[in-house]
């Protein structure tokens, strides 16, 4: 019995790795394996990149209302969001002020990896950021991220642009649970 069959949200280590960064090759093996480490990305060959792999595109929504945190989390309110629609020609143009993000890629972390996210550069070179959290081990889901345009004449976006690096780090040890917050399975019924 195989350390996977044992333990099915961990994955065995891939080919000549132990911890630190995935290689494009570690993450392309991963993507082939039983349980994909990223799921209905829109190519392949486009998005696995030297050290990670980018994530594209899907909706961009506007904030409406505001958010809550407090210290117990049943307490804590998101705020409500207003879908942009893309145009016919499936650009969409934004002023400067701040957007939330969903993107089109599923991603399925193991308990024995966590993510890291951070903006394609020419996001940063246009005047516009993307900002967001730790992907925790055991994360399973279509994940959102806060879109700053900074750029005071805006920016212009196409659906389906990729716009994030997500870095993947293999831990020195699995953990036990895994990630088990709220944002568990989010997006996947899309």
């Amino acid at each position: 019995m195989t350390s996977s069959e044992l333990h099915p949200n961990r994955v065995d280590v891939p080919r000549g790795s132990t911890q630190g960064v995935l290689s494009r090759e570690q993450i392309r093996e991963l993507i082939n394996s039983q349980r994909p480490l990223v799921a209905e990305f829109r190519d392949l060959e486009t998005q696995l990149q030297p050290n990670g792999f980018d994530l594209t595109l899907a909706e961009i929504h506007r904030y409406v209302g505001r958010g809550v945190l407090a210290v117990d989390n049943a307490d804590r309110q998101l705020p409500d969001l207003e879908q942009l629609e893309f145009g016919s020609d499936d650009y969409l143009d934004l002023e400067p002020g701040i957007y939330h993000v969903l993107y089109n890629e599923v991603i399925a972390l193991p308990r024995n990896m966590m993510a890291l996210a951070r903006p394609r550069s020419s996001l940063n070179r246009s005047g516009v950021t993307i900002h967001t959290a730790v992907w925790d081990a055991g994360y399973q889901g279509r994940s959102t991220s806060l879109l700053a345009v900074m750029n005071p004449a805006g920016f212009r976006v196409e659906r389906n642009a990729r716009v994030l690096q997500l870095v993947f780090f293999m831990l020195a040890q699995a953990d036990e649970t895994g990630y088990r917050g709220i944002y568990q399975g989010e997006n996947l019924s899309r």
